[in-house]
């Protein structure tokens, strides 16, 4: 009625202004809006009186019953106090608010975990059905982690150039629903909570340079530049109002206009000024101040920081020494294979002018980006028929793929996977960098589309989304090893897929092997050993026919990042293994099918778990 008023009663005239408006009906939307599953002021208030009764329960009511009710409440918990997670999974109601970052917050958020890990511990594991007590172990084990992580201050780490405020932001937006008004409302309400967000990332950020917890220097060389690529003279022009540019049919224009001009508003009075206001800080006090050593090791506890994060990816208690020592065995009978390959092709050169050639040489270059991105999809869709030779169970949720966001392509690897949803009803989508062309060889795409959409990470992941019975933590588990490991495991299978003929592609499909055996070798060597960054990348060079740009975007992202990388290979070796004694084991009945439907049936585990699965399934089928 303030947008439309002909007259203005004069108590209320102080209102009538573009920006003062908007606030106003920001704030009426939030008045009146229910929340159907809770309100985030009595979040942790809510939970603790569930945890307590769950507790005071203890050997009076049904186990099961009681196990499922934690399950339940922990998992309203988590999606209230993290609304990104609750968008991301479909979750209701909480889309119009982002998590709070206040030190505050944090400190409840703590709280809560131990609590959460009092309330497992208080159930009898013998007492529970087999499906529950690996429901009970798993569960567990996520509380243990979580109290644990606790003496590591990785709050202080909430933004580098992988992830963070900047890139977390745009895309949040760019994935929430855009159906109804109320969808657009909840985008210009989450619009209008990026002030407070940046505030609070820009205070953790500052409590961390106080403390020296601080990330290295050099990979947040663009991280300003993701920010500032985001500040547009022109509101219509950024990233985070590309729903504003075109509405579905379900919205009547005078909603649309209304909503485009709310926009507009709440961009140029609120979020630009934001986003400056955290550019500057990152360009002139925060970058600047960060240290030039890269390991987590030279932070304070920084060895113990490194294990934790180690057992956390890998979910393995595997040495940092241990993995170093596999990827220097790896590398060693990778590089035996490249030599094969490359005397197959009839190059002359030794193995590193063949590097250099594959690199440089014209003919293994797209000369656009629609050609790049056309070449992916071509080789999905040869990829997707494929599926039942390996696969009895496929999943229906459709993926898609699109191109890096220009405001990170700089920053980021060759490509990504980003989930979908069966509940908000999101695809999944397969993003490939763009940018640079020169730097995205033909000859890797085979193997990269196959790990990023099928029959690797989209398969995987929608095929958990999918399953059945399972409690939501464990429907939307993450556990990298497990993951990452399928991811790569998935490359291998590109020869029993038809992919590969062409000896190059085979010869990319060594070269991303390797890639991931590397990783073993300069994480460990940066995280735990004081290699220097420059190190890891002539170590890099020395056995992949990587492009320097990759190479280098890839050793920030193991500096970012300590650890994560690691999942990859020793997921893929644990599945592999496996493979190999269920071949052994079963003889002419084993049915590659059934090994894989095993692998993929109880959605993303603990590589221990995952042994154990297969194990008894080994033991099953047997006759």
């Amino acid at each position: 009625s303030f947008a439309t008023a002909k007259w203005v009663p004069p108590r209320l005239a102080k209102w009538y202004n573009r920006a003062a408006m908007i606030r106003a009906i920001t704030l009426i939307v939030l008045l009146t809006t229910a929340i159907p599953l809770g309100h985030p002021d009595d979040n942790s208030e809510r939970y603790r009186k569930q945890c307590a009764d769950i507790i005071a329960a203890k050997g009076q009511a049904n186990s099961a019953e009681r196990l499922w009710k934690l399950f339940d409440a922990n998992w309203e918990y988590r999606m209230i106090a993290s609304p990104e997670s609750a968008t991301w999974r479909g979750y209701p109601g909480q889309n119009d608010r982002w998590s709070d970052l206040s030190m505050e917050a944090l400190a409840v958020g703590k709280e809560d975990a131990r609590l959460t890990l009092n309330a497992i511990l208080s159930f009898g594991r013998a007492k529970l059905s087999e499906a529950d007590q690996l429901n009970y172990d798993l569960f567990r084990r996520n509380a243990e982690m979580a109290v644990e992580r606790q003496q590591f201050p990785a709050e202080f780490l909430v933004l580098n150039q992988m992830d963070g405020l900047p890139r977390d932001v745009p895309s949040m937006i760019a994935m929430m629903p855009g159906v109804r008004t109320k969808d657009y409302e909840n985008i210009l309400a989450r619009l209008s909570g990026i002030p407070a967000l940046v505030d609070q990332t820009i205070a953790l950020l500052q409590e961390g340079l106080t403390r020296g917890i601080v990330p290295p220097k050099v990979p947040l060389r663009t991280v300003a530049d993701q920010v500032s690529g985001q500040v547009h003279i022109g509101p219509m022009t950024t990233p985070m109002l590309s729903k504003f540019k075109k509405f579905p049919g379900t919205i009547p224009a005078a909603e649309q206009a209304r909503l485009t001009e709310a926009a507009k508003a709440v961009y140029a009075d609120e979020v630009r000024p934001a986003f400056q206001r955290l550019h500057a800080f990152l360009r002139d006090e925060y970058v600047p101040n960060c240290r030039t050593t890269v390991g987590r090791s030279e932070l304070p506890n920084g060895r113990a920081w490194y294990d934790y994060q180690i057992k956390h990816y890998t979910t393995t208690t595997l040495s940092p020494d241990e993995i170093h020592n596999i990827g220097l065995r790896e590398v060693k009978r990778i590089r035996s294979e490249m030599e094969a390959a490359r005397k197959q092709v009839g190059f002359e050169g030794d193995l590193h002018a063949f590097f250099e050639f594959l690199r440089t040489d014209p003919r293994f270059y797209y000369e656009t980006a629609d050609e790049l991105l056309a070449g992916y999809r071509d080789i999905c869709k040869r990829a997707d028929p494929e599926l039942t030779k390996l696969f009895r169970k496929l999943p229906r949720q459709p993926y898609g793929v699109i191109p890096v966001p220009s405001y990170i392509e700089k920053s980021v690897t060759t490509a990504y996977y980003q989930p979908g949803s069966n509940d908000a009803g999101r695809a999944g989508f397969f993003f490939a960098n763009t940018y640079d062309l020169k730097s995205r060889p033909m000859w890797e795409m085979e193997a990269l589309a196959l790990h990023e959409a099928v029959p690797g990470h989209h398969l995987q992941l929608a095929i958990a989304d999918e399953i059945v019975g399972l409690p939501k933590f464990r429907k939307y588990g993450r556990y990298t090893g497990y993951v990452e490991g399928w991811g790569l495991y998935s490359e291998s299978l590109g020869e029993e897929m038809g992919f590969y003929t062409d000896p190059y592609s085979k010869f990319g499909q060594l070269t991303y092997e390797m890639w991931r055996a590397v990783r073993l070798v300069v994480d460990t060597g940066m995280h735990s050993f004081q290699w220097t960054r420059q190190q890891s990348i002539d170590y890099f060079k020395k056995n992949t026919a990587k492009t320097e740009v990759d190479i280098i975007n890839e050793v920030d992202r193991y500096i970012a990042w300590p650890g994560q990388a690691l999942a990859y290979k020793i997921g893929e070796l644990k599945i592999k293994e496996l493979r190999a004694r269920a071949e052994k084991s079963l003889g002419k009945r084993f049915d590659i099918r059934d090994f894989h439907d095993v692998v993929l049936g109880s959605g993303a585990v603990t590589l221990d778990v995952l042994e154990a699965n297969i194990d008894a399934w080994i033991a099953d089928s047997k006759p």
